[in-house]
């Protein structure tokens, strides 16, 4: 009897495509969660096996064949369908597009899935000669690097020198080209009995960390979800360690989910020193070897903790015992593009679905968290101490009305630097905004540099002698006159990252100077190379971005600025004040973490403002509460569910008339309970050329708007307009622009 291959395939379609086997194919090797090669219209692509019937309703003279079985075991479980199905619907997302992302590159492109042997690094003959003549003259990390390989005859994996040293491709790149290291094929490493007698035995548990791991140990049989509430530096990371350890002897796996790459060398080299099982690490600043080798050791339950960002969600783990969420409250989990998906909601409903508990981490959690431990969803497990004998730092306000700035810095807080910086400890500085300036105006006229595509002005970037617009990736040459009245008094207004680390250079000229942000961190190892430096103690004063704010652990800095913590306090964004007090919190949480005090200085031109002065008398907690009752009144989340209906186009009408039309399908549904906004222009609405336009939808029970979302996304494909413009649906979007 012929059967039908049910195939979904990674193309904008909400439908499903009808193929005969290949021919010659064995019926019982065919099941669903299978690759397969197909023919959809002129192109060749992998599709995905989602179901094996007796019939179609299509005759089978019309059927094409599938061209190649790929797999001849499925790769997806029973559990990774429904859960990837669960995803596809909830997020109004092809279901096709959706199982693509349960694969790494190499694998949506039709390669087999082998573990191939990874890449190791030798010490040559010359190396061993030269190793210790220059030892210690110049660089402790190479000579550790050196002295790793030298006690490894069978070579050492580049992962395997992640863990104990960092990034080291720099300098194996620098030994390799003066002949000291070659490279070969490896078998893969198991931790020797010596390794394993080095591990780092378990730290000793406060009360409330061991509170914590008890709770979720009892519920390793079960799905269970946990909040660890934590202040930072309380040792939620310690918990985790504990857990995951618990999970492998129980012979389970450990799915760890955070936020930034940036924090992931950290972790794994912490998971390292613990466990003598393999930590497989995936996310999108591996290659594709490297993507390919996590995927297939998590898959086939080699690796005992995956740990990645928001993409190794969906990565198969056939022992799945524990899910850790670290940072829950992060906006990085959520997706902008593509499958617009909350990786901290579906962690949950994947915990749910595999039957197991997972724990969302933060020292400041979501609204929505909360809300789910007050009502009982969570279980609500707090660490309200700092581990050890590290204290709180004190945070104050700095009134900088009427008080004169030097490239955005304070005589309190220069002042507050110089006393420091005395003392032998170091600093963080925190500005949300790279580049040298936001603004590049012409003194005499008023012209504005201004990015055509977008219309919002460009970011000057001083050292490069460019602009460049953060939107959509324009740049252009740093002009010497204004095109408008050809004058050259052009000056820089507002303050980036990059103009504040050059008054720290002019100001302390003694100093280590070090400006992280992404345009410093862009080459492969260089942020690494750059914490290892501050760990050290080589930089004294550190400047940048978000990237300084999440999960880093400084314990020799002793005072934190947020140099400019007025630019949250008004916003259209409802969301705003809940990020600039997770923002305070989580900054303020980088000092004092080492046996030092610490202390925080909050710049700010409104000192009388509800939210700081909030956060000064009741910390976050007392902010989250009264934050929550403002949603209740305006039925917002989580008290009510929103969805995004976006449209864009080149011209401003054709977006705006589609989502008239979608209005108007909407209101003729008449479902009681569902409410529009708009259409209106996006807060953005001019974006790489194209016009925006948004319809918000707003529904107290998620149900009522899930079904509207389902009919009505069935009514656009009918739709004439929605062939002239590009549209997409975004379910509890966080970022309304």
């Amino acid at each position: 009897m012929t059967r039908v291959l049910r195939i979904a395939v990674p193309a904008p379609v909400f439908r499903l495509f009808d193929y005969l086997p290949p021919p010659g194919a064995s019926l019982d090797a065919i099941r669903a969660g299978s690759r397969v090669r197909v023919t959809f219209g002129r192109r060749k692509m992998t599709g995905y096996v989602v179901e094996v019937k007796a019939s179609s309703e299509v005759s089978a003279d019309r059927l094409r064949c599938v061209d190649t079985l790929l797999d001849e075991v499925p790769l997806l479980s029973e559990r990774d369908l429904r859960f990837l199905h669960w995803a596809s619907a909830y997020y109004q997302h092809p279901l096709g597009e959706t199982l693509r992302l349960a694969f790494p590159p190499s694998l949506r492109d039709g390669k087999a899935a082998k573990d191939e042997p990874p890449k190791v690094f030798f010490l040559t003959e010359l190396g061993c000669r030269l190793l210790a003549a220059t030892s210690g003259r110049k660089s402790p990390r190479r000579d550790a690097v050196l002295a790793a390989l030298a006690e490894a005859p069978d070579g050492l994996s580049l992962s395997h020198l992640r863990q104990q040293h960092g990034d080291p491709i720099r300098i194996l790149r620098d030994l390799k080209a003066r002949g000291w290291v070659e490279t070969g094929a490896g078998a893969p490493q198991a931790a020797s009995a010596m390794e394993k007698a080095r591990l780092a035995p378990p730290l000793e548990l406060n009360p409330d960390q061991l509170r914590a791991v008890e709770a979720v140990r009892n519920s390793l049989d079960h799905f269970g979800a946990f909040l660890l509430d934590g202040v930072t530096g309380s040792g939620k990371t310690e918990v985790y360690l504990q857990l995951a350890e618990q999970v492998w002897q129980r012979g389970g796996q450990t799915l760890f989910l955070l936020p930034e790459i940036a924090l992931t060398p950290q972790l794994e080299a912490r998971f390292a020193a613990r466990l003598a099982e393999p930590v497989a690490v995936f996310h999108s600043g591996l290659n594709d070897t490297e993507r390919t080798r996590a995927w297939v050791s998590a898959q086939r339950g080699a690796a005992a903790v995956l740990l990645g960002t928001r993409s190794a969600l969906f990565a198969p783990m056939p022992h799945l015992g524990l899910i850790v969420v670290d940072e829950e409250h992060d906006a990085s989990f959520k997706a902008q593009e593509g499958l617009r998906f909350s990786a901290r909601d579906a962690a949950v409903m994947r915990a749910r679905e595999w039957d197991v508990p997972i724990v969302l981490g933060s020292a400041t959690p979501s609204l929505e968290s909360l809300y789910n431990a007050q009502r009982g969803r969570y279980r609500h497990l707090r660490l309200p101490r700092r581990a050890g004998d590290a204290r709180p730092p004190s945070l104050r306000l700095v009134d900088i009305r009427k008080r004169p700035l030097d490239s955005g810095l304070s005589p309190m807080l220069l002042e507050a630097m110089r006393q420091t910086l005395e003392a032998g400890g170091q600093i963080l500085l925190f500005l949300n905004r790279r580049g040298y300036a936001p603004v590049l105006t012409c003194h005499p006229c008023g012209w504005i540099a201004t990015c055509q595509r977008c219309d919002t002005p460009f970011v000057v970037h001083a050292r490069e002698k460019r602009l460049h617009c953060h939107h959509c990736g324009a740049e252009r040459p740093l002009p010497q006159r204004c095109p408008d009245c050809g004058e050259q008094d052009l000056r820089p207004l507002g303050l980036g990252t990059e103009r504040v680390e050059q008054a720290l250079t002019r100001l302390f000229p003694e100093r280590n100077v070090v400006r992280i942000d992404r345009d410093t961190t862009r080459r492969k190892g260089s942020l690494q190379q750059a914490l290892d430096g501050i760990h050290a103690g080589e930089a004294e004063i550190l400047v940048g971005t978000q990237m300084l704010s999440k999960g880093h652990h400084f314990p020799n800095v002793t005072l934190a600025g947020v140099l400019d913590v007025d630019s949250g306090l008004y916003s259209i964004d409802f969301r705003a004040a809940e990020r600039l007090a997770q923002l305070i919190v989580q900054v303020a949480g980088r000092a004092g973490r080492g046996e030092k005090s610490g202390q925080v200085l909050l710049q700010t031109r409104h000192p009388d403002h509800p939210l700081l002065q909030s956060l000064l008398r009741e910390g976050y907690e007392g902010f989250a509460r009264a934050a929550l009752q403002e949603r209740r009144a305006a039925g917002l989340p989580p008290f009510g569910h929103l969805a995004l209906l976006r449209a864009e186009a080149v011209d401003d009408q054709t977006p705006c008339s589609f989502l008239v039309e979608a209005a108007g399908r909407l209101e003729r549904m008449a479902r009681p309970g569902l409410r529009l906004f708009g259409p209106a222009p996006a807060p953005l609405a001019r974006l790489a050329g194209r016009q925006r336009w948004q319809l918000l939808l707003q529904a107290a029970e998620r149900r009522v708007l899930q079904r509207a979302l389902a009919e009505l996304r069935s009514a656009l494909d009918a739709l004439e307009s929605a062939r002239r413009v590009r549209w997409s649906v975004d379910v509890d979007p966080l970022d309304m622009g």
